[in-house]
């Protein structure tokens, strides 16, 4: 068979992503502090973008594009290089909570906690003004703080010296009776009064004599060895206040929110000057590319304020109520509901954060997974793995113990349908024990 050449046509759609559309994109996707890295970048780029100064915010609209700006630069490194500095106990302790598996929840009440420890390594928070603000149970906010007085550096997030020195013995495992009686008396320590002390111990003098050179081998301030600079705050790219009638006020926060503007002076000044072909092409290329940069501040802004004001539509349960009204939540029904791509969500809750009066959140905390119900009602996973902790937590004797079978029985009444092997994992991942080992427990705890 012969070769022979043929020219054919051929229509087709394909989806060209320009510059343009690569900008607007990565634009969606940064945080306000890398945005505010990237604008200070493209100021120096673009001699026909600028800040708008607080004098000039009375301009006409027509001659600028605005976009009200955050007052922050202290927030970002000047023109000097930045010298190697110690990580801060607040870092070293996100760090290990980053590699530590724990439920959304516990994940909000651990960073509620570890923004409470002072320099000292001490925690300064009132657990039931925490646990009231995330409307979750004291018990609950107790095992999240025992479980990060695990961490690093060992008897942090103690609420005192006495509760610091006793998690430093109990890794020693020297934690016995007579050192826990030390504890509780160190009032008479600091007072001298060591006859008394060692009545109190059930110890003779040699003992009492060892038993403080262990203690003075101890460390009642763990985070002193960390860096002391403090950590920069976050800030909240939308507020949510509650208004009347329990309707919710979702606006953008005025912080967070660039201050650009296209510099039409300056812009008409150089394009008269321009005397060659070229020097005119690159002024109106920096004339159509600021334009664009400030069409899609404002587009950016758009975007995240309708997806916010959708998560808290979908989530009001939560904000009114806590944790244990958390509804389950996808991208999908969220972009559905707002007209949007479901990649376009994702990348708007990718590092961006509500405040709300429970606390700051990041936007992906509020998407969980659904379980089914009898009733047609979804549940949330996490209001699901709230109630089997409320039950277990409410077990005081053998006989109070529920099996995994029988609290899906229990779960099964409420209208939640539920496999034993979920309540298992779910169970295992709070952990929690099996019920045999919780009835042991209970025999041996009395």
């Amino acid at each position: 068979m012969g070769l022979s050449a043929r020219l054919e046509l051929r229509q087709g759609q394909g989806l060209v992503v320009t510059p343009q559309l690569q900008q607007a994109i990565k634009l969606l996707q940064l945080s306000n502090l890398e945005l505010e890295a990237f604008l200070e970048a493209e100021l120096e780029r673009n001699p026909l973008l600028q800040r708008e100064e607080p004098a000039r915010a009375a301009e006409p609209p027509e001659e600028v594009a605005v976009w009200r700006a955050s007052e922050t630069q202290a927030l970002f490194p000047g023109a000097e290089p930045q010298l190697r500095r110690e990580k801060t106990l607040s870092e070293h302790l996100h760090d290990q909570l980053a590699v530590t598996k724990m439920e959304p929840a516990d994940r909000v009440i651990a960073g509620a906690l570890i923004g409470s420890v002072d320099e000292g390594g001490y925690l300064r928070a009132d657990l039931d003004e925490i646990a009231q603000r995330l409307g979750c149970g004291i018990e609950r906010c107790e095992a999240v703080l025992a479980l990060l007085q695990t961490f690093e550096p060992t008897g942090v997030l103690a609420r005192d010296v006495a509760e610091c020195l006793s998690l430093q013995l109990k890794e020693r495992d020297r934690l016995d009776p007579a050192m826990s009686a030390l504890l509780a008396n160190l009032d008479l320590l600091a007072r001298r009064d060591l006859s008394v002390l060692r009545k109190a111990c059930g110890v003779d003098e040699e003992d009492l004599r060892e038993m403080l050179g262990e203690l003075r081998a101890l460390t009642p301030r763990p985070g002193a060895a960390f860096g002391g600079e403090p950590p920069q705050p976050m800030v909240p790219d939308v507020i949510v206040r509650e208004g009347e009638g329990g309707l919710w006020q979702v606006e953008l926060n005025g912080e967070t929110l660039p201050r650009v503007l296209v510099d039409r002076r300056y812009h008409a000044q150089v394009s008269g000057g321009a005397r060659s072909e070229g020097d005119r092409a690159f002024v109106a290329e920096k004339l159509a590319s600021a334009s664009f940069l400030v069409r899609s501040l404002d587009q950016r802004a758009r975007t995240i304020l309708k997806v916010a004001g959708e998560i808290v539509r979908q989530q009001d349960g939560f904000l009114a109520h806590g944790v244990e009204h958390l509804r389950p939540l996808n991208l999908r029904t969220v972009a559905q509901a707002i007209g949007m791509h479901e990649s376009t969500v994702s990348r708007v809750t990718s590092g961006k954060y509500l405040a709300t009066p429970r606390g700051v959140f990041e936007m992906k905390f509020f998407f969980t997974a659904a379980i089914a119900s009898s009733t047609g009602e979804a549940h949330s996973a996490e209001a699901v793995r709230h109630r089997i902790r409320q039950l277990v937590e409410a077990e005081r004797a053998e006989a109070d113990v529920h099996s995994d079978d029988a609290i899906v029985e229990i779960l099964k009444e409420a209208g939640v349908e539920i496999a034993r092997r979920t309540v298992a994992k779910y169970r295992e991942a709070m952990r929690i024990p099996s019920s045999p080992q919780r009835r042991r427990m209970l025999r041996h705890a009395f």
